[in-house]
């Protein structure tokens, strides 16, 4: 990995420093695959000098680095240590694991878990079926907006309705321009469905094979922590099978639940601008 020291004389102080984490988060949009120096300019609205000078910046903190051969940008080792240190206060993940190899061992097929980051879900971890056809369409550190894949509607379902509607307006250019069949008329559907049948359904409406269901985990407090989700064929997806699969979800959301009230996370107190889902990170089939 390429490693430079630079200088960012040619931002001020406190413009460098947000539009510096502006561009770390972005180039965890795009997860394993990483993120070009074009595609960072594109959606960041950067110019290309100023858009390197803040790529090399962060290459010399070691929140970033360029691989030599790709020239593609990539999270780096500082990056993977503060998500270790924070991961202690927000340990879902490690509270979850169990339960996501559980679920994947018992159903044979992919377990995810999700979480919301502003107005879009991040998928945390991919736990692997053994059934023979499985779905591709998600992968751990993939984004797209809340609403799109049954993980991430069944965190959105699990919010106010103010906050439901602030989402949908801060997403709605992603939606008509990534997403034309899931505009926010349809999200509000499956929303209400959701809340009727307690789980949410994403019934191939990205892919059309590709089907999920998703189950919200909550906080002591009622808040989404985050979500459960098994994608399969559609075939593995039918109503009688559905119901089973959601009975399973229940049990371990419950002991995920029962091991994050021992945890202290955020009580509310600290309010994020909404701001909506960045596109580029479209994921098809997204469960």
């Amino acid at each position: 990995m390429e490693q430079r020291v630079v200088s960012t004389s040619g931002l001020s102080g406190a413009q460098s420093v947000d539009r510096a984490l502006s561009l770390l988060s972005l180039v965890s949009y795009f997860g394993d695959q990483g993120a070009t120096l074009s595609e960072l300019v594109e959606h960041s609205s950067l110019n290309k000098p100023t858009t390197r000078r803040l790529l090399l910046a962060l290459i010399r903190s070691g929140m970033l680095e360029q691989d030599s051969l790709t020239r593609r940008y990539f999270l780096g080792e500082e990056a993977y240590i503060l998500g270790t240190l924070a991961s202690r206060r927000y340990g879902l993940l490690q509270i979850s694991r169990d339960s996501l190899t559980a679920l994947s061992a018992r159903t044979e097929d992919t377990s995810f878990l999700s979480i919301q980051r502003e107005t879009s879900s991040v998928c945390l971890h991919r736990e692997e079926g053994t059934y023979q056809i499985r779905t591709h369409a998600l992968q751990a550190g993939y984004r797209h907006p809340l609403g799109v894949g049954a993980g991430s509607l069944a965190i959105l379902s699990a919010l106010q309705d103010e906050e439901i509607e602030a989402v949908l307006e801060a997403n709605d250019q992603v939606l008509q321009s990534e997403y034309p069949n899931l505009a926010p008329a349809q999200i509000r559907e499956d929303i209400a469905t959701t809340r009727t049948t307690g789980f949410a359904l994403n019934p191939g409406r990205i892919l059309a094979n590709s089907w999920a269901i998703g189950l919200a985990i909550h906080y002591p407090d009622g808040r989404p922590a985050g979500a459960l989700s098994i994608a399969a064929i559609d075939s593995r997806m039918q109503p009688a099978r559905q119901v089973e699969l959601v009975a399973l979800m229940r049990i371990e959301a419950k002991k995920i639940e029962a091991r994050l009230a021992h945890l202290q996370p955020l009580n509310g107190r600290i309010k994020r601008p909404v701001t909506p889902a960045r596109p580029g990170s479209r994921i098809e089939g997204a469960n």
